[in-house]
C-alpha cells in the first residue's frame, strides 16, 4: 500500500509504502510522479540506504533534490509509514 505525503510546486507527488521488512532491516519506499504530455515522470528511493531503483525523466538536479528532501523527512516518513500514512483530522 502507498500513502501520500505531498505534492510539490511542479505537480510531483510524492508517495511512500509501510515499513516493509528485509533481513532485519526496515524499509520504506518512496516514489515521485509528476505528469508530462505523454505520460509521467517517476523516480523511486528506497530508504534507508537513499538507493535509488528507478528513475525518468527526472534531471540530476532534481535527483538531488529529492535526496536532500528524503534525508530531511526520512524520520516523518518512518513515523507515518508506521502509522498507516498521514493521520489528517
Amino acid at each position: 500500500m502507498m500513502y501520500p505525503y505531498m505534492t510539490l510546486a511542479d505537480e510531483t507527488e510524492i508517495v511512500h509504502s509501510q515499513i516493509i521488512e528485509e533481513n532485519g532491516v526496515k524499509k520504506v519506499i518512496v516514489n515521485f510522479e509528476r505528469p508530462v504530455e505523454n505520460g509521467f515522470d517517476s523516480a523511486r528511493c528506497e530508504l534507508p540506504e537513499y538507493k535509488w531503483t528507478e528513475r525518468i525523466g527526472y534531471s540530476d538536479a532534481e535527483i538531488a533534490m529529492f535526496e536532500e528532501l528524503l534525508r530531511n523527512n526520512a524520520h516523518l516518513l518512518y513515523k507515518y509509514a508506521e502509522n498507516g500514512g498521514i493521520q489528517i483530522a
